[in-house]
């Protein structure tokens, strides 16, 4: 498919540098058949008893590091780790490292260049590891915000709170999961007194989900591979809520894309460890959830991809249409949607692929 057909216009005004405080009091946009202006704290009513609400449990880690080789300043954000010492990062400017470079970023924090590959990317070996380098990460870090939230260098101490969901405990992300952002103790408790499972997964997101699509046709796009769990307790939970007739609702393209993976061709959700480089296009099949919680994304990115596939191009297209004119903040510290699923455009023929109504 033609990567044009995911493009829309957004006015700059419309993305969000700061989150609503407190986090449930921002907006939700229901998308089904028809559209509904809601709130975060409406999300409740909209689940039924038996239902199961899957969350992701990752911990995003303040991995954007600024040093010097020499005199030159580098900047550093850490994207996939190789061991407790050693991580592929992104270096600006990459052009001045080079092979065993060392880079200076405190007294007593540095990592050498072990690894140049293409497009700014390097291997580093710090001299700390495992828990060490965590706590130096923790001490010379920032939180690796999107560049889309503007910030001065040093950022704000504040996005170190704002930019961690309230079920971060693994740590390992070098983004965050957006949608679980805007839950508060107080709404989970509503939630749980429904009648709601809340199950977690991991997928420790990586920085490649800022990389933007560079190519026409979204079958040459190679998809960025994340790391992601799905326990045997939490598949077996889930398969009994299906079982029983409650339905799954993903909170983030995170959630979705552990149990996608993990699902089998008749939905039935079993133990999973490992890489997933799922990319989700109109003309997918969904297997393994009912509805889809989630940001605004940006235009041509495969997260709206996702969506489309979910719910239909053309019904997402008009979703982002009556967000924008009702003035819906976008991205990461944005409003959220709650999607329904249009089941008549998970084929494979153009018109389904593009999110048009047929007879189902």
């Amino acid at each position: 498919m033609h990567v044009s057909h995911f493009d829309f216009d957004l006015p700059h005004e419309r993305i969000a540098q700061a989150p609503i405080e407190p986090r449930d009091a921002a907006r939700l946009l229901h998308v089904g058949t028809t559209i509904a202006d809601l709130g975060v704290r409406d999300l409740p009513s909209l689940l039924q008893f038996g239902d199961a609400l899957v969350v992701n449990d990752t911990k995003v880690l303040p991995c954007r590091l600024t040093g010097k080789r020499r005199e030159a300043k580098i900047d550093i954000t850490l994207h996939k780790p190789f061991d407790g010492a050693s991580w592929l990062a992104f270096a600006r400017p990459a052009r001045k490292l080079k092979t065993e470079d060392v880079i200076i970023f405190a007294d007593g924090f540095e990592a050498r260049v072990t690894e140049k590959r293409n497009a700014g990317e390097v291997a580093l070996t710090f001299n700390h590891n495992g828990l060490d380098l965590m706590h130096a990460l923790d001490a010379y870090g920032r939180m690796p915000l999107p560049p889309y939230i503007k910030r001065d260098t040093g950022g704000l101490d504040a996005d170190k709170g704002h930019y961690q969901t309230l079920f971060a405990a693994k740590p390992g992300a070098v983004a965050a999961p957006t949608a679980g952002l805007h839950f508060t103790p107080d709404l989970m408790e509503a939630i749980k007194a429904r009648g709601v499972q809340v199950i977690c997964v991991t997928l420790h997101v990586g920085a490649g989900t800022f990389i933007p699509i560079k190519v026409n046709d979204t079958d040459d796009h190679v998809m960025h591979s994340e790391r992601a769990t799905l326990s045997a307790d939490a598949a077996a939970a889930l398969n009994a809520v299906r079982a029983d007739g409650g339905k799954i609702t993903a909170v983030g393209s995170t959630a979705l894309r552990t149990l996608e993976s993990a699902a089998s061709e008749d939905g039935i959700l079993k133990p999973f460890s490992g890489d997933t480089d799922l990319f989700i296009t109109p003309g997918y099949r969904f297997k393994a959830i009912d509805r889809m919680m989630t940001n605004f994304h940006m235009p041509k990115s495969t997260l709206f991809m996702l969506v489309s596939a979910f719910s239909g191009l053309d019904r997402m297209k008009s979703a982002y249409d009556h967000a924008i004119a009702a003035k819906y903040r976008f991205f990461s510290y944005g409003d959220a949607c709650l999607l329904e699923p249009n089941r008549t455009t998970w084929g494979n023929t153009p018109e389904q692929r593009l999110g048009k109504r047929i007879d189902p």
